[in-house]
């Protein structure tokens, strides 16, 4: 099983991807931000330069993916029909 869950599609993240060339996803709690990364870069054939985590009470692991300014966000957004 993968680390990455799912996307995040809230009005705050979806302004994130154009603002900031981030995308958020939900990943499995265990996972760290190497194999976060690793997961990521692989399936979607990016540079990711920073990995941002917020855990939440809920046992919920918040990831937020930045990108290197040659990939768009806004691809991989419309990719996962986010936008």
């Amino acid at each position: 099983m993968g680390s990455l869950k799912y996307p995040l599609s809230t009005e705050k993240t979806i302004n994130q991807i154009s603002r900031s060339n981030t995308i958020a996803y939900v990943a499995d709690f265990r996972a760290t931000k190497p194999e976060i990364k690793k997961e990521f870069e692989k399936t979607f054939n990016v540079k990711v330069v920073s990995i941002r985590v917020i855990n939440t009470p809920n046992n919920k692991k918040k990831v937020f993916i930045k990108l290197a300014k040659n990939y768009k966000a806004e691809d991989i957004a419309k990719r996962l029909k986010l936008v």
